[in-house]
This record gives C-alpha cells, sequence and structure tokens, in this order.
C-alpha cells in the first residue's frame, strides 16, 4: 500500500461516496418512511453528491499526467470499487445497510454516524500506510471532509 498514488487514494474516496449515494437513493425508494426520515437520507444522499465532487478537486493536473494507461487505470478503478463494495457496503451488518434499513430517523442518524466512522477508520488506515506525500496530503484533506460530516450528523441527532 505503500505506493498509492494521489489518484488511487481519490478512486477509493469516490467509490465510496458514489456507492454511499447509491444506498440512499435506494433507502429513499422505501414506501414507509416517514417525513422527516426521508429528508435526512435525502441530505445524506447530497452530502455523499457534494463529497465526490470536492474529492474530485484534490486531484492536481501534475498528478492526473502520472496516468499514462487510461485502459489500465479503468481495470485499477474497477478492482478498487470492488474493494469498497466487499469491505464496506456488502458485508453482512455494514453500517449503511443497517441506515438503509433503519426503522427511525434516530436509528437512520446511528448507523449513518457508524458509516462515517467506519470510514474514517478505512481512510486513517490508508494514511498510516501510506508513504507517498501527495497521496498522504489528499487523505488527510478526505479525513478533514469527512469528520465535518460526522460532525453534523451528531449535531443532528443532538436536536432529535
Amino acid at each position: 500500500m505503500q505506493n498509492l498514488s494521489v489518484n488511487e487514494v481519490i478512486e477509493f474516496a469516490l467509490n465510496i461516496e458514489r456507492n454511499g449515494k447509491a444506498f440512499y437513493e435506494s433507502a429513499l425508494e422505501r414506501d414507509n418512511l416517514e417525513d422527516n426520515a426521508r429528508e435526512l437520507i435525502t441530505m445524506l444522499r447530497d452530502e455523499e453528491i457534494g463529497h465526490e465532487k470536492y474529492f474530485k478537486t484534490l486531484r492536481d493536473s501534475e498528478d492526473l499526467a502520472e496516468l499514462v494507461d487510461p485502459d489500465g487505470w479503468e481495470m485499477t478503478s474497477s478492482y478498487l470499487d470492488s474493494i469498497i463494495k466487499a469491505h464496506i457496503f456488502n458485508k453482512e451488518g455494514s453500517s449503511i445497510k443497517l441506515a438503509t434499513d433503519a426503522k427511525d430517523t434516530a436509528e437512520i442518524i446511528k448507523f449513518a454516524m457508524q458509516f462515517e466512522k467506519d470510514t474514517l477508520l478505512y481512510f486513517h488506515t490508508l494514511y498510516a500506510e501510506t508513504k507517498e506525500v501527495k497521496a498522504q496530503k489528499a487523505i488527510f484533506n478526505i479525513i478533514k471532509e469527512e469528520m465535518k460530516h460526522l460532525k453534523k450528523l451528531q449535531d443532528i441527532s443532538k436536536e432529535i
């Protein structure tokens, strides 16, 4: 893991955000959601969309120029996506699955906060294992953004 590039780090983050968005969108299809739960899930989905846009800005032109084999990168991106789906989203009892199946708003927030904590743990581990300075900087920025999201959820949970 020591040789991760900024692009690989960003791709991990983007895949997490895309998958989070997809899960929240599937949760919005539920017929049994109360209005405040629907608003919360919509906000969570929109946060994932905002994170995806922000994480794309973390790439700089110098690092993108290092991608000399776009076909190889596409395969790598697909591989990274499958790792994230298997370990963060599709794992039995994953917090994101629990959040989308939650019975009420408080439970949605509880599991959404756990999802953010899981994501933070993932990126803290990635940061500790990554030696490339630009990749570390990108991971640090991702961690800061995810921490803001967790704080927002904590504030919402206090209001309920």
